[in-house]
């Protein structure tokens, strides 16, 4: 299971990914919450804050999957963390301060989200240069580990700091986590890693990336069924927050706790994709057919108890899909395409965000949050046979066309 701790290098990153992670969700629960309080519980500021912070995958997104190939991967994540914890000591100041207004909060999401479309595609790719391919799916496997146990940790402990000290403090610890990863990348042996060729600039690079996803079903499945569930995957992330404080009548503290069974669940799965050799497209398709079934469960749980319970199978199923695509995605790029191909899986996976998060927001607005969760589980199955389908029929076509030249 944890097989990828033997590599020096992963383990420094490793360690640093824990703290940095966890700084990172007390962050985002604090984020959440301080929207809510700036304007009083709404719903759709709460999606249009989602909405911003991925937004910039919709427009620079390829482009960032570009420069993972050009560039060198660790000086480019050092920079990257660094610009990360310069927005988190401004949130903070203001907050502190009692400046904060909710369109500061707007910006800050935007901004994570333009140094994301870099520092996300070069972060996936730098882990099979450190771990190699025979340990990359366990490596994947841990990394979910990781986030999901800060996932678990964070939100719980932002609770009871934000009754304790209120929000403005979290921002300026997170601040503080991201020196764990960027020390861990300074201390590392470069000569133990194996970084891929650098590709040199040069055009069409870009629809390169995209002819080799489309020509590739072992790519496209994984990639199209994230697309389409990942619309609704930061919606109910979102709707946690709206269920907790709207449906149930539950403060701060209550709400991380929630967050934390959510991500009880998904750190068992993380757990249990650690042990498999290699994931399969069934496995994927499984774990996104049962995600969309539990989003429409939690929606109609009776009681805060009940809710919290069925949370943690919704978390098992969310990351099964996300570890199973991920690890199918990087086993099947060769090398020079690797940040390309990553950049797109990037893309789709925090894109649809500008779309889903609103849209649930704004259902959750006119037939509450029950309502949000539910649609949000209905489009995921829908989402689910689509990628299916499309897989298959563009399969067929490309079969015909190499045929007919045949």
């Amino acid at each position: 299971m944890f097989r990828s701790l033997r590599v020096h290098n992963y383990r420094l990153f490793a360690a640093g990914g824990i703290v940095s992670n966890l700084g990172t969700w007390m962050q985002r629960t604090a984020q959440d919450w301080l929207v809510l309080d700036l304007t009083h519980g709404s719903a759709a500021a709460l999606g249009t804050t989602t909405a911003l912070q991925f937004l910039p995958q919709l427009m620079f997104g390829l482009f960032g999957g570009v420069l993972a190939d050009r560039y060198p991967k660790r000086p480019v994540l050092i920079i990257a963390q660094s610009l990360m914890a310069m927005l988190a000591v401004t949130m903070g100041v203001l907050t502190v301060t009692g400046s904060a207004e909710v369109w500061h909060v707007y910006a800050m999401a935007f901004a994570l989200g333009v140094i994301s479309c870099v520092e996300v595609p070069t972060r996936q790719a730098f882990v099979v240069e450190m771990v190699g391919r025979a340990d990359l799916p366990n490596a994947i496997a841990l990394n979910a580990s990781i986030f999901n146990l800060a996932r678990v940790v964070g939100p719980a402990l932002a609770g009871v700091l934000m009754y304790a000290i209120g929000t403005g403090p979290i921002f300026l610890l997170n601040a503080l986590t991201f020196g764990g990863v960027i020390s861990s990348l300074l201390l590392m042996r470069t000569s133990e890693l194996t970084p891929a060729e650098l590709v040199p600039k040069a055009k069409g690079q870009l629809r390169e990336g995209l002819r080799y996803v489309i020509e590739r079903s072992e790519l496209l499945l994984p990639i199209l069924v994230i697309a389409f569930m990942a619309m609704f995957t930061q919606s109910f992330s979102m709707s946690i927050a709206l269920m907790a404080r709207e449906v149930f009548g539950q403060g701060a503290s209550s709400f991380g706790v929630a967050s934390s069974a959510f991500a009880v669940g998904a750190l068992g799965g993380a757990l249990l994709a650690a042990r498999r050799v290699r994931p399969t497209r069934r496995l994927l398709i499984a774990g996104a057919i049962g995600f969309g079934l539990f989003q429409v469960v939690v929606g109609l749980a009776p009681f805060y108890p009940v809710y919290l319970l069925l949370l943690a199978p919704t978390g098992i199923a969310l990351i099964t899909v996300n570890t199973a695509a991920n690890s199918l995605v990087q086993m099947s790029t060769s090398p020079e395409m690797r940040g390309r191909v990553m950049g797109i899986y990037v893309l789709v996976f925090t894109g649809g965000a500008p779309i889903g998060a609103p849209l649930i927001g704004w259902i959750s607005d006119l037939g509450g949050p029950r309502v949000g969760v539910m649609i949000g589980g209905l489009l995921t199955l829908v989402g689910t046979g689509l990628a299916i389908l499309l897989t298959r029929v563009i399969g067929a076509r490309r079969t015909r066309v190499a045929l007919a030249t045949a």
